[in-house]
């Protein structure tokens, strides 16, 4: 008996081990999965912590203000050879350049100032030079000298970079790209008071104002030379082309010739400018004549900002516009000011242009120095220069370097940091007048195939094209996903239910890009060719299935009865693809007859609405069927998982069944329904593959159905292989990102406030 108690007693102690060490391994399990879902919850929230700030790294330095800080002040180089007529810098910002009106050409240490090679250009005997101008950068630093007996002499200097011994070395030179033997301008002999000059390829053009003493008074003289290849011999024929410009040449300040050399612009003293066309070099014909300036002001510089697109004008009262050629509403050609910087209170001196952004440094009386950026309309750099008064600038061509002489003697020279002046406020979300443009827009054109292009970096268009997008695919998924949800997680039959919702949750699993494609090819030429027949379909459908719902009735009860419970539904099927059929066969007749052609012309001709082929109506359809599958699933779980007793209490109580669905079981839902709506409306608005393929990915902004558009994902997706690491496009594609990113996290986290108020406020039924 003993031995049988002890066993008892034995086993009975190895249950309780055995439940103990269990008991222990669940709760080490529990804490395992606790300490696990914490982990990966802190983890997501760092990972998305993670990404923002990597998004505000990246596009934080568009935001940093520009700096110029003096470098070295040294004496003019060999201020004995005359005084300066310009200043140049080359691209190392190395080797300084001073040209003086006696001729010398003097090549210095930017660092130092110290002298290296001095040239004089070759000149003819017992001449004088009168005039001097600066062709445009991109011809490579020439410069013509107009002469007292009518001659000119075109000049270039240049830089030949070598590595002796592995060690860089800047070596300066001269060179002569039309002889150097001069060229007469005035065959008279008249002095050349006013000089400008174009070097091309293949054609150059130099225009003149000759002397008030020339016989017949001052004239702005005109000779082109083009240049014409043969093709059995390797000399080139020079052909020149002379005329005389018929304006009153004695108030003539300035000339400028664009670099297409299709336009002359003439400025007086007094601030009016003529434009002229050179096309036909043989007549040139007036276009337009403005006046620059307000009242009791003078034109004090001027000079053509980056393209030759438009020209800087700075005046006496410390005022610096942009006159732009643009085409008005008769299709002719006009200047318009599309803006102007306040420099100054002094007369502003000097305009340098950069040579490779629409940027432009500027020098005033008031002995300060300021750099500005034309299309953000901002002033980057703003700096004193000391006491002398500044009477030549330059600024190097990566505009990183400014050299300023002043009249003292003294040469400033200055390193400048201005690495994103193209971005402000108003150039990403207001509407700017750009270059060209008949009136101030929003645009988003980030390269183009010249060098003189202006960047445009409006976001708007893309935010609106995202929301555009997001919208109508919304239209089209909400209806269709929602009622679908409904009618499975109430009505439908479980069986049924059991095919329905894995086949509609499984349309998720398929890869947008898929969509995009047949969107694109195989969706938007249908809808082009039966406009009609899909606007014909939301009319014709639900007529059809009311039609069949009430023919149902008279249907024979054989039939009826052989269909079973919660299947009726399915009969629809062939009722909805007929319907549909009928509605797309009709469309190619029913417009014809109605609108005497294409629907597409009849908006076109009679409202004035264009149609693209790849247009929101496709993004509608094919990103909100790729949007249904989310939404759906969802909410019908939502709607599925309202608890039981809550409908049977309802209908026992003797509400309807559609009443019980409106007032009980969509409102209990309704939290989980608002969930999936966001999460889908989530989708649509960070879709890339889809709008990249469906929409003709054009940013404009245009609220038509029929129009294209450019979402900010899709943007992202195109530009961002093509962009310069680090560069401003590169940039502000990051600051789309972060717009994107942060137009999400607001709203979902707003979505989970509200779908939190939803889930307390019902609760309770």
């Amino acid at each position: 008996m003993s031995k049988i108690n002890n066993q008892t007693q034995s086993n009975s102690g190895l249950q309780l081990s055995s439940g103990g060490t269990h008991e222990k391994w669940r709760l080490i399990k529990d804490a395992i999965a606790r300490y696990g879902v914490i982990a990966g919850g802190l983890g997501i929230i760092f990972a998305i912590a993670l990404i923002f700030f990597y998004l505000l790294y990246v596009v934080y330095p568009l935001f940093i203000s520009a700096s110029a800080e003096p470098v070295a002040q040294y004496t003019v180089p060999e201020s004995n050879l005359g005084k300066t007529v310009l200043l140049e810098i080359e691209e190392q910002n190395e080797v300084g350049t001073r040209f003086t009106d006696n001729g010398k050409v003097v090549f210095f240490s930017v660092a130092t100032g110290k002298t290296i090679l001095v040239e004089s250009v070759k000149l003819p005997a017992d001449t004088q030079i009168v005039s001097f101008s600066q062709g445009s950068p991109i011809s490579e630093g020439a410069v013509i000298y107009g002469l007292s007996d009518g001659k000119a002499v075109v000049v270039k200097h240049q830089y030949k970079v070598t590595y002796p011994n592995n060690v860089k070395l800047i070596t300066p030179s001269l060179s002569y790209p039309m002889g150097e033997n001069p060229l007469v301008v005035d065959d008279t002999g008249a002095a050349l008071e006013k000089i400008a000059v174009k070097i091309g390829d293949k054609s150059s053009t130099i225009l003149a104002k000759t002397s008030s003493n020339a016989p017949g008074g001052s004239k702005i003289r005109l000779s082109h030379f083009e240049k014409e290849q043969s093709l059995f011999a390797d000399e080139a024929t020079l052909t020149r082309t002379d005329s005389v410009i018929n304006f009153d040449a004695q108030s003539v300040k300035n000339i400028l010739i664009d670099k297409d050399e299709q336009n002359v612009y003439l400025i007086t003293d007094e601030g009016n400018l003529a434009l002229f066309n050179i096309i036909d070099k043989s007549t040139p014909i007036l276009i337009k004549e403005q006046m620059l300036v307000s009242k009791g002001a003078s034109v004090t510089s001027s000079a053509f900002l980056n393209g030759d697109l438009s020209i800087m004008v700075g005046d006496s009262s410390g005022v610096v516009t942009q006159w732009s050629k643009v085409r008005d509403q008769n299709n002719q050609f006009t200047l318009e000011k599309i803006r102007a910087f306040k420099v100054s209170d002094s007369a502003v001196l000097g305009i340098n242009p950069e040579q490779r952004r629409k940027g432009f440094l500027t020098v005033d009386a008031n002995n300060t120095m300021g750099i500005y950026h034309s299309t953000s309309e901002r002033q980057m750099i703003k700096e004193s220069l000391g006491s002398g008064v500044p009477t030549a600038s330059a600024l190097s061509p990566r505009a990183n370097a400014v050299l300023v002489e002043s009249a003292d003697g003294k040469l400033n020279s200055w390193t400048v940091d201005n690495k994103h002046p193209e971005v402000s406020i108003q150039s990403l979300w207001e509407e700017v007048w750009y270059e060209s443009y008949p009136k101030p827009d929003y645009i988003w054109q980030s390269s183009s195939a010249n060098s003189d292009f202006e960047p445009k970096y409006s976001l708007t268009p893309l935010v609106f094209g995202t929301l555009k997008a997001a919208f109508y695919a919304m239209l089209v998924a909400m209806p269709l996903a929602l009622m679908g949800a409904i009618y499975t997680a109430y009505f439908m039959t479980p069986k049924m239910r059991q095919y329905v919702k894995p086949t509609i949750e499984l349309m998720g699993a398929l890869p947008t890009v898929i969509l995009g494609f047949l969107a694109g090819l195989w969706l938007a030429p249908i809808i082009e060719e039966h406009l009609a027949g899909l606007f014909t379909l939301f009319i014709f459908v639900p007529i059809s299935v009311i039609l069949f719902a009430y023919l149902w009735q008279f249907f024979p009860k054989s039939i009826l009865q052989n269909i079973p419970e919660g299947w009726e539904s399915a009969i629809l099927i062939p009722v909805i693809i007929v319907s549909a059929w009928i509605s797309f066969s009709v469309s190619v007749p029913l417009e014809g007859y109605l609108f005497g052609g294409t629907l597409r012309d009849w908006f076109k001709n009679e409202l004035g609405i264009g149609y693209d082929q790849r247009n929101a109506l496709v993004v509608g359809i094919a990103m909100g069927f790729a949007v249904i599958p989310t939404i759906y699933s969802i909410a019908e779980d939502a709607i599925f998982s309202v608890p039981k007793h809550l409908t049977v209490g309802s209908l026992a109580l003797g509400a309807t069944t559609w009443q019980t669905m409106t007032k009980v079981v969509l409102l209990t839902a309704s939290p989980g329904i608002f969930s999936g709506v966001m999460i889908g409306l989530g989708r649509a608005v960070g879709e890339t593959m889809i709008v990249l393929m469906a929409t003709g990915n054009t940013p404009v902004m245009d609220i038509s159905i029929f129009q294209g558009l450019r979402t900010l994902a899709a943007n992202i997706a195109v530009e961002m292989p093509e962009s310069a690491v680090d560069s401003t496009h590169y940039r502000v594609l990051f600051l789309a990102a972060l717009v994107l990113f942060t137009f999400t996290f607001v709203f979902n986290t707003l979505a989970e406030i509200i779908r939190q108020r939803l889930r307390e406020k019902y609760s309770s039924l």
